[in-house]
C-alpha cells in the first residue's frame, strides 16, 4: 500500500523543514532526494504556492507529481504584484491582459468547474474582483459584458 503526502510548498524553494520533513520522515525516504526533486519541477512556480504529491510504495521508491498554483498566485505572477487589494472594490492592486487570463484558465481548466474556455476565463476574471485586479484596465463588469457581447469571441471560440 502506497503512503501519500500531499502539502503546498514554495515553487523551487521547498526545504526539509515543514510541512515535508515532518511528513516524510516517518516514511523512511531519502528527504533531501525528495525536495531536490520537488525544486527541480517546481522552479518554473519561484514564488507561488505550488500543490505537490508524494507518493511512496512498499520499497520505499517514491513519485512527485506537481499540481498548478492556485488561480489566485497565477494572478498575482502575471500582473506583477506580490498581493492582492486589502480594498477590491476601492483600491486597483494591478492589471492583468485579457491574453493573460485566457493563459491562467487555460493552464487551470482541468481543476475547474468550467467545462469551455470561455466559462474558465469568466472564472479567472471572477477571482480578479475578490483581488482588486483590473483586466485590461478594465473592471470585470465590463469585462463580463464584452465577452456576452462576443468581442472576445476570436480568443475564446475555437
Amino acid at each position: 500500500m502506497a503512503e501519500v503526502v500531499e502539502v503546498l510548498v514554495p515553487g523551487g524553494k521547498a526545504t526539509a523543514g515543514p510541512p515535508l520533513g515532518p511528513s516524510l520522515g516517518p516514511l523512511g525516504i531519502n528527504v533531501k532526494g525528495v525536495v531536490d526533486e520537488i525544486n527541480k519541477k517546481t522552479a518554473s512556480f519561484n514564488g507561488m504556492q505550488v500543490p505537490v504529491r508524494i507518493e511512496v510504495d512498499a520499497k520505499k521508491n517514491f513519485t512527485v507529481t506537481v499540481g498548478i498554483p492556485p488561480v489566485s498566485a497565477l494572478i498575482k505572477k502575471e500582473a506583477g504584484i506580490e498581493k492582492g487589494s486589502s480594498e477590491p472594490n476601492v483600491k486597483v492592486a494591478g492589471n492583468l491582459s485579457f491574453e493573460a487570463a485566457v493563459r491562467i484558465a487555460n493552464m487551470k481548466l482541468e481543476s475547474m468547474l468550467a467545462y469551455e474556455l470561455k466559462t474558465a476565463v469568466r472564472e479567472v476574471i471572477g477571482t480578479c474582483v475578490s483581488m482588486g485586479v483590473t483586466v485590461d484596465g478594465k473592471k470585470a463588469k465590463e469585462v463580463f459584458a464584452l465577452i456576452d457581447e462576443g468581442k472576445y469571441d476570436s480568443v475564446l471560440v475555437k
